[in-house]
């Protein structure tokens, strides 16, 4: 039984400028379009739970993600082109994680099931990489790069037939690692 309607409220501030300054804008859920509250994000502090931001509307484009903290130049810490236009914040799960991977897309090629992290699925399942998955439990991370660097993509429980349906056209993964209560 997945326990993820079971999560702790977030909460993050966007901020128009660099270092907190200019107009604010708080948000406790999703926002797929941040322009109806303000014209742009440069900064912003997360005050609790994790969230993903994007660098387009409806959390299109690069992900990157959030935990408590702040980031006074979202620009230049996380290597975003633009500002940040959309958000999601991610639900604390409590349970196991489970997620399939699949060498190819549609499910096709080599499949694994995983429980636990993987910094390298080259070397841990002989795999050239993941182009499809199918999330059962928990929230998790993937990476473009072993050992959990380059761009990342937020995968909630849900099959993934394509990477490219969400925006990640040519993108490969090599790592997966588990969003958990540590946020």
């Amino acid at each position: 039984m997945s326990n993820t309607g079971m999560n702790m409220r977030g909460k993050i501030t966007f901020y128009e400028e660099k270092n907190f300054q200019g107009r604010s804008y708080e948000c406790m859920n999703d926002c797929s379009d941040m322009s109806s509250s303000l014209s742009r994000s440069q900064s912003c502090r997360v005050e609790s739970g994790c969230f993903m931001v994007y660098d387009r509307n409806n959390y299109m484009g690069n992900q990157y993600f959030m935990r408590r903290g702040e980031y006074s130049d979202c620009m230049s810490m996380m290597g975003m082109r633009d500002c940040i236009k959309s958000c999601r914040m991610i639900p604390m799960h409590r349970g196991q994680f489970r997620m399939k991977i699949y060498e190819k897309e549609n499910f096709g090629g080599q499949s694994h099931e995983m429980m636990e992290d993987c910094d390298n699925v080259m070397d841990r399942y002989r795999m050239n990489e993941c182009q499809s998955c199918n999330v059962m439990d928990g929230h998790w991370l993937m990476y473009e790069q072993p050992q959990f660097r380059g761009k990342m993509m937020y995968m909630r429980p849900g099959e993934y037939r394509n990477f490219r349906d969400m925006g990640m056209s040519g993108q490969r993964f090599m790592s997966m690692r588990r969003i958990t209560d540590s946020c």
